[in-house]
Protein backbone atom coordinates (compact mmCIF):
# COMPACT_ATOMS: atom_id res chain seq x y z
CA UNK A 1 0.00 0.00 0.00
CA UNK A 2 1.52 3.11 -1.11
CA UNK A 3 1.28 6.42 1.05
CA UNK A 4 1.61 10.02 0.10
CA UNK A 5 1.69 13.49 1.42
CA UNK A 6 -2.11 13.55 1.74
CA UNK A 7 -2.81 9.86 3.01
CA UNK A 8 -2.64 6.99 2.60
CA UNK A 9 -2.98 5.47 -1.10
CA UNK A 10 -5.94 3.47 -1.97
CA UNK A 11 -6.46 0.51 -4.88
CA UNK A 12 -8.22 3.47 -6.75
CA UNK A 13 -5.15 5.71 -7.18
CA UNK A 14 -7.40 8.48 -4.83
CA UNK A 15 -5.70 9.54 -1.35
CA UNK A 16 -7.67 9.51 1.58
CA UNK A 17 -7.20 13.10 1.33
CA UNK A 18 -8.99 12.95 -1.79
CA UNK A 19 -11.63 11.03 -0.55
CA UNK A 20 -12.22 13.17 2.06
CA UNK A 21 -12.62 16.55 0.85
CA UNK A 22 -15.37 14.65 -1.87
CA UNK A 23 -17.12 13.74 0.90
CA UNK A 24 -17.36 17.16 2.35
CA UNK A 25 -18.11 18.80 -1.07
CA UNK A 26 -21.33 16.09 -1.30
CA UNK A 27 -21.84 16.59 2.48
CA UNK A 28 -21.96 20.53 1.98
CA UNK A 29 -24.19 20.16 -1.59
CA UNK A 30 -21.52 22.04 -3.48
CA UNK A 31 -22.62 22.26 -6.66
CA UNK A 32 -19.87 22.01 -9.70
CA UNK A 33 -19.80 24.48 -12.69
CA UNK A 34 -18.34 25.56 -15.40
CA UNK A 35 -15.18 27.43 -15.62
CA UNK A 36 -16.61 29.99 -18.39
CA UNK A 37 -19.94 29.90 -16.52
CA UNK A 38 -21.15 33.41 -16.65
CA UNK A 39 -20.70 33.27 -12.93
CA UNK A 40 -16.93 33.69 -13.26
CA UNK A 41 -17.22 36.89 -15.05
CA UNK A 42 -17.44 40.60 -13.55
CA UNK A 43 -19.49 42.99 -15.51
CA UNK A 44 -18.73 46.59 -14.06
CA UNK A 45 -21.28 48.40 -15.93
CA UNK A 46 -23.88 45.51 -14.47
CA UNK A 47 -22.71 46.23 -11.24
CA UNK A 48 -22.69 50.03 -11.57
CA UNK A 49 -26.42 49.99 -12.70
CA UNK A 50 -27.65 47.80 -9.82
CA UNK A 51 -26.06 49.71 -7.26
CA UNK A 52 -27.57 53.20 -9.42
CA UNK A 53 -31.00 52.01 -8.91
CA UNK A 54 -30.79 50.50 -5.83
CA UNK A 55 -33.45 47.80 -5.58
CA UNK A 56 -33.40 46.78 -2.24
CA UNK A 57 -34.22 49.95 -0.78
CA UNK A 58 -37.74 49.26 -2.78
CA UNK A 59 -38.00 45.70 -1.60
CA UNK A 60 -36.47 45.18 2.17
CA UNK A 61 -36.28 41.27 1.32
CA UNK A 62 -35.09 42.01 -2.62
CA UNK A 63 -32.43 39.70 -1.84
CA UNK A 64 -33.62 35.83 -1.84
CA UNK A 65 -30.33 33.79 -1.57
CA UNK A 66 -26.88 33.81 -1.20
CA UNK A 67 -24.65 31.58 -3.75
CA UNK A 68 -20.56 30.91 -1.88
CA UNK A 69 -17.88 29.71 -3.84
CA UNK A 70 -16.05 26.18 -1.91
CA UNK A 71 -13.07 28.90 -1.65
CA UNK A 72 -14.87 31.40 0.23
CA UNK A 73 -16.24 28.58 2.11
CA UNK A 74 -13.33 26.79 2.96
CA UNK A 75 -11.70 29.45 4.10
CA UNK A 76 -14.03 31.01 6.15
CA UNK A 77 -13.78 27.87 8.01
CA UNK A 78 -10.27 27.35 8.68
CA UNK A 79 -10.15 30.59 9.61
CA UNK A 80 -13.34 30.48 12.27
CA UNK A 81 -11.58 26.96 13.50
CA UNK A 82 -8.47 28.12 14.10
CA UNK A 83 -10.58 30.90 16.86
CA UNK A 84 -11.41 28.41 19.21
CA UNK A 85 -13.76 29.68 21.54
CA UNK A 86 -13.20 33.18 20.48
CA UNK A 87 -14.83 34.87 17.74
CA UNK A 88 -13.48 35.85 15.21
CA UNK A 89 -14.01 37.77 11.62
CA UNK A 90 -13.73 38.68 8.30
CA UNK A 91 -14.57 40.41 4.97
CA UNK A 92 -16.65 38.87 1.34
CA UNK A 93 -15.64 39.75 -1.65
CA UNK A 94 -18.41 39.55 -4.32
CA UNK A 95 -21.07 40.73 -6.72
CA UNK A 96 -24.75 40.80 -7.16
CA UNK A 97 -26.90 39.03 -10.06
CA UNK A 98 -30.65 39.48 -10.08
CA UNK A 99 -31.79 38.65 -6.38
CA UNK A 100 -28.48 36.53 -5.55
CA UNK A 101 -25.73 37.67 -3.89
CA UNK A 102 -23.11 36.03 -4.78
CA UNK A 103 -19.52 35.31 -2.87
CA UNK A 104 -15.99 34.75 -4.75
CA UNK A 105 -14.00 35.08 -1.93
CA UNK A 106 -13.04 35.69 1.66
CA UNK A 107 -10.15 37.06 3.97
CA UNK A 108 -9.24 36.96 7.41
CA UNK A 109 -9.15 40.17 9.20
CA UNK A 110 -6.87 41.08 12.15
CA UNK A 111 -9.36 41.58 15.23
CA UNK A 112 -9.32 40.93 18.58
CA UNK A 113 -12.79 39.27 19.00
CA UNK A 114 -13.69 37.67 22.71
CA UNK A 115 -16.09 34.61 23.65
CA UNK A 116 -19.29 36.99 22.73
CA UNK A 117 -18.05 39.62 20.15
CA UNK A 118 -15.76 40.86 17.90
CA UNK A 119 -15.57 44.17 16.35
CA UNK A 120 -13.00 45.59 13.71
CA UNK A 121 -10.40 48.42 14.47
CA UNK A 122 -8.32 51.44 12.67
CA UNK A 123 -6.01 48.69 11.74
CA UNK A 124 -8.70 46.43 10.20
CA UNK A 125 -9.77 48.50 8.22
CA UNK A 126 -6.57 49.41 7.16
CA UNK A 127 -5.75 46.00 6.36
CA UNK A 128 -9.40 45.92 4.29
CA UNK A 129 -8.54 48.28 1.72
CA UNK A 130 -5.12 47.65 1.13
CA UNK A 131 -7.03 43.53 0.52
CA UNK A 132 -9.19 44.66 -1.66
CA UNK A 133 -6.98 46.95 -3.70
CA UNK A 134 -4.12 44.37 -4.06
CA UNK A 135 -6.82 41.96 -5.27
CA UNK A 136 -7.82 44.50 -7.67
CA UNK A 137 -4.63 44.36 -8.82
CA UNK A 138 -4.66 40.85 -10.24
CA UNK A 139 -7.65 41.03 -12.38
CA UNK A 140 -10.32 40.46 -8.83
CA UNK A 141 -12.53 43.52 -9.21
CA UNK A 142 -15.31 41.90 -7.34
CA UNK A 143 -15.77 44.61 -4.23
CA UNK A 144 -16.45 43.79 -0.47
CA UNK A 145 -20.06 42.53 -0.16
CA UNK A 146 -20.36 41.57 3.28
CA UNK A 147 -18.87 40.21 6.62
CA UNK A 148 -18.66 36.77 8.59
CA UNK A 149 -17.91 36.05 11.79
CA UNK A 150 -17.74 33.26 14.06
CA UNK A 151 -20.24 31.97 16.93
CA UNK A 152 -18.42 28.88 18.34
CA UNK A 153 -20.89 27.00 20.10
CA UNK A 154 -24.22 28.92 19.96
CA UNK A 155 -25.35 28.43 16.22
CA UNK A 156 -26.03 30.67 13.21
CA UNK A 157 -27.86 33.82 14.12
CA UNK A 158 -27.44 37.30 14.77
CA UNK A 159 -27.05 39.28 18.30
CA UNK A 160 -28.32 42.22 19.23
CA UNK A 161 -24.52 44.05 18.50
CA UNK A 162 -24.13 42.12 15.42
CA UNK A 163 -28.25 43.52 14.57
CA UNK A 164 -26.88 47.08 14.86
CA UNK A 165 -23.32 46.16 12.89
CA UNK A 166 -25.27 44.91 9.96
CA UNK A 167 -27.96 48.13 9.81
CA UNK A 168 -24.54 50.10 9.94
CA UNK A 169 -23.16 48.27 6.69
CA UNK A 170 -26.33 48.32 4.91
CA UNK A 171 -26.68 51.84 5.12
CA UNK A 172 -23.40 52.77 3.80
CA UNK A 173 -22.11 50.11 2.47
CA UNK A 174 -24.78 48.42 -0.08
CA UNK A 175 -25.21 45.57 -1.37
CA UNK A 176 -23.64 43.82 2.10
CA UNK A 177 -24.65 40.50 3.73
CA UNK A 178 -23.37 39.41 7.02
CA UNK A 179 -22.49 35.16 7.44
CA UNK A 180 -22.17 33.69 10.67
CA UNK A 181 -20.32 30.01 11.07
CA UNK A 182 -20.40 28.01 14.10
CA UNK A 183 -17.15 26.21 13.72
CA UNK A 184 -17.85 23.64 17.27
CA UNK A 185 -20.65 22.37 15.72
CA UNK A 186 -18.87 21.94 12.41
CA UNK A 187 -16.63 19.75 13.81
CA UNK A 188 -19.39 18.19 15.71
CA UNK A 189 -21.39 17.44 12.79
CA UNK A 190 -19.52 17.00 9.89
CA UNK A 191 -21.15 19.61 7.91
CA UNK A 192 -20.61 23.38 7.71
CA UNK A 193 -22.94 25.29 10.49
CA UNK A 194 -23.33 28.19 8.40
CA UNK A 195 -25.83 31.20 7.94
CA UNK A 196 -26.67 34.32 5.81
CA UNK A 197 -28.52 37.22 7.02
CA UNK A 198 -29.94 40.32 6.01
CA UNK A 199 -31.71 43.29 8.22
CA UNK A 200 -34.72 45.38 7.89
CA UNK A 201 -34.65 48.73 7.94
CA UNK A 202 -35.45 50.42 10.89
CA UNK A 203 -39.34 50.79 11.74
CA UNK A 204 -39.87 47.76 9.29
CA UNK A 205 -42.55 45.26 10.30
CA UNK A 206 -42.17 42.21 7.92
CA UNK A 207 -44.89 40.16 7.53
CA UNK A 208 -45.69 36.77 8.82
CA UNK A 209 -43.37 33.94 7.32
CA UNK A 210 -42.95 30.38 7.94
CA UNK A 211 -41.93 29.03 10.80
CA UNK A 212 -37.80 28.56 10.22
CA UNK A 213 -35.71 25.70 10.94
CA UNK A 214 -35.60 24.65 14.37
CA UNK A 215 -31.78 25.58 16.10
CA UNK A 216 -30.44 24.50 19.52
CA UNK A 217 -29.90 27.78 21.63
CA UNK A 218 -28.20 28.30 25.00
CA UNK A 219 -30.24 29.28 27.53
CA UNK A 220 -28.16 32.29 28.07
CA UNK A 221 -28.24 33.27 24.16
CA UNK A 222 -32.03 33.02 23.88
CA UNK A 223 -33.60 35.94 25.24
CA UNK A 224 -31.04 38.02 22.65
CA UNK A 225 -31.89 35.66 20.02
CA UNK A 226 -35.46 36.19 20.67
CA UNK A 227 -35.49 39.89 21.33
CA UNK A 228 -33.93 40.74 17.64
CA UNK A 229 -34.53 37.92 15.64
CA UNK A 230 -37.92 39.45 13.79
CA UNK A 231 -34.68 42.36 12.72
CA UNK A 232 -32.93 40.20 9.97
CA UNK A 233 -33.92 37.74 7.52
CA UNK A 234 -32.08 34.32 6.20
CA UNK A 235 -30.88 33.79 2.75
CA UNK A 236 -31.16 30.39 0.88
CA UNK A 237 -27.21 29.79 0.74
CA UNK A 238 -25.79 27.25 -1.71
CA UNK A 239 -22.00 26.29 -2.71
CA UNK A 240 -19.75 26.15 -5.57
CA UNK A 241 -16.90 25.63 -7.31
CA UNK A 242 -15.43 24.99 -10.55
CA UNK A 243 -11.54 23.54 -12.15
CA UNK A 244 -10.52 27.31 -11.74
CA UNK A 245 -10.97 26.74 -7.86
CA UNK A 246 -8.81 23.66 -8.04
CA UNK A 247 -5.61 24.06 -7.45
CA UNK A 248 -6.26 26.74 -4.58
CA UNK A 249 -9.02 24.22 -2.77
CA UNK A 250 -6.46 21.60 -2.83
CA UNK A 251 -3.88 23.98 -1.41
CA UNK A 252 -6.14 24.76 1.31
CA UNK A 253 -7.99 21.36 2.25
CA UNK A 254 -4.27 19.99 2.49
CA UNK A 255 -4.00 21.83 5.50
CA UNK A 256 -7.67 21.49 6.39
CA UNK A 257 -7.23 17.37 6.30
CA UNK A 258 -4.02 17.63 8.44
CA UNK A 259 -5.63 18.97 11.44
CA UNK A 260 -9.04 16.91 10.83
CA UNK A 261 -6.13 13.72 10.87
CA UNK A 262 -4.45 14.78 13.95
CA UNK A 263 -7.48 16.46 16.14
CA UNK A 264 -10.72 14.38 17.21
CA UNK A 265 -14.02 16.46 18.25
CA UNK A 266 -14.56 14.36 21.42
CA UNK A 267 -11.43 16.35 22.83
CA UNK A 268 -11.68 19.60 20.69
CA UNK A 269 -15.33 19.47 21.80
CA UNK A 270 -14.92 18.33 25.39
CA UNK A 271 -16.11 21.58 26.93
CA UNK A 272 -18.60 22.34 24.21
CA UNK A 273 -20.40 18.82 24.66
CA UNK A 274 -20.34 19.02 28.52
CA UNK A 275 -22.05 23.00 28.29
CA UNK A 276 -24.81 21.31 25.95
CA UNK A 277 -25.44 18.74 28.32
CA UNK A 278 -25.32 21.22 31.33
CA UNK A 279 -27.91 23.25 29.23
CA UNK A 280 -30.01 20.47 28.71
CA UNK A 281 -30.77 19.67 32.03
CA UNK A 282 -31.64 23.08 32.80
CA UNK A 283 -34.13 23.15 30.08
CA UNK A 284 -35.51 19.59 31.03
CA UNK A 285 -35.77 21.17 34.64
CA UNK A 286 -37.51 24.80 33.11
CA UNK A 287 -39.85 22.38 30.85
CA UNK A 288 -41.08 20.00 34.20
CA UNK A 289 -41.78 23.45 35.85
CA UNK A 290 -43.51 24.39 33.42
CA UNK A 291 -45.84 21.08 33.12
CA UNK A 292 -45.98 21.13 36.87
CA UNK A 293 -47.47 24.44 37.19
CA UNK A 294 -50.51 23.45 35.33
CA UNK A 295 -51.24 20.49 37.80
CA UNK A 296 -54.19 18.74 37.58
CA UNK A 297 -56.23 21.48 34.54
CA UNK A 298 -57.20 18.98 32.26
CA UNK A 299 -57.48 21.23 28.42
CA UNK A 300 -55.79 23.74 26.82
CA UNK A 301 -53.91 25.31 29.76
CA UNK A 302 -51.30 27.88 28.04
CA UNK A 303 -48.57 26.66 30.63
CA UNK A 304 -49.55 22.71 29.95
CA UNK A 305 -48.76 24.34 26.20
CA UNK A 306 -45.90 25.55 27.16
CA UNK A 307 -44.08 23.09 28.95
CA UNK A 308 -44.91 20.35 26.36
CA UNK A 309 -43.11 23.28 23.50
CA UNK A 310 -39.97 23.26 25.96
CA UNK A 311 -40.02 19.35 26.50
CA UNK A 312 -39.94 18.97 22.45
CA UNK A 313 -37.24 21.20 21.90
CA UNK A 314 -35.19 19.28 24.84
CA UNK A 315 -36.18 16.48 22.64
CA UNK A 316 -34.52 17.51 19.87
CA UNK A 317 -31.72 19.64 21.48
CA UNK A 318 -31.01 15.74 23.36
CA UNK A 319 -31.38 13.62 20.03
CA UNK A 320 -28.80 16.34 18.42
CA UNK A 321 -26.32 16.10 20.72
CA UNK A 322 -26.31 11.95 21.18
CA UNK A 323 -25.67 12.40 17.08
CA UNK A 324 -22.48 14.72 17.44
CA UNK A 325 -20.95 12.21 20.30
CA UNK A 326 -21.58 9.52 18.14
CA UNK A 327 -20.18 11.46 15.21
CA UNK A 328 -17.11 11.72 16.84
CA UNK A 329 -16.80 7.94 18.43
CA UNK A 330 -17.46 6.63 14.78
CA UNK A 331 -14.67 9.17 13.49
CA UNK A 332 -12.50 8.07 15.83
CA UNK A 333 -12.65 4.36 15.01
CA UNK A 334 -12.71 4.69 11.22
CA UNK A 335 -9.07 6.68 12.12
CA UNK A 336 -7.83 4.09 14.90
CA UNK A 337 -8.49 1.50 11.66
CA UNK A 338 -6.92 3.33 8.94
CA UNK A 339 -4.16 4.05 11.18
CA UNK A 340 -3.76 1.34 13.78
CA UNK A 341 -5.70 -1.84 12.67
CA UNK A 342 -4.00 -2.00 9.32
CA UNK A 343 -0.39 -3.40 11.10
CA UNK A 344 -1.81 -5.15 14.22
CA UNK A 345 -4.88 -7.40 12.56
CA UNK A 346 -5.09 -9.84 15.01
CA UNK A 347 -4.35 -7.41 17.81
CA UNK A 348 -7.47 -5.42 17.34
CA UNK A 349 -8.04 -2.59 19.43
CA UNK A 350 -11.41 -2.99 22.24
CA UNK A 351 -12.59 0.11 19.87
CA UNK A 352 -12.72 -1.90 17.06
CA UNK A 353 -14.61 -4.64 18.36
CA UNK A 354 -17.29 -2.62 19.98
CA UNK A 355 -18.09 -1.32 16.53
CA UNK A 356 -18.40 -4.17 15.10
CA UNK A 357 -20.92 -4.90 17.53
CA UNK A 358 -22.79 -1.81 16.87
CA UNK A 359 -23.25 -2.67 12.73
CA UNK A 360 -24.42 -6.63 13.95
CA UNK A 361 -26.75 -5.18 16.15
CA UNK A 362 -27.38 -1.85 14.89
CA UNK A 363 -30.94 -2.09 17.01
Amino acid sequence: MASGGNGTGTAGGDSQATIAQRTWELSNNIETISAVDEIYHYDRQQQQDILTTKPWERDPHFFKDIKISALALLKMVMHSRSGGTLEVMGLLLGKVDGNSMIVMDSFALPVEGTETRVNAQAQAYEYMTAYIEAAKQVGRMENAIGWYHSHPGYGCWLSGIDVSTQLLNQSYQEPFVAIVVDPTRTISAGKVCLGAFRTYPKGYKPPSEEVSEYQTIPLNKIEDFGVHCKQYYSLDVTYFKSSLDRRLLDSLWNKYWVNTLSSTSLLTNAEYTTGQIFDLSEKLEQSENSLGRSGIIIGSDPHEKKGEDKLAKATKDSCKTTIEVIHGLMTQIIKSRLFNDVSCQNNRSPASEAIDVVMENPS
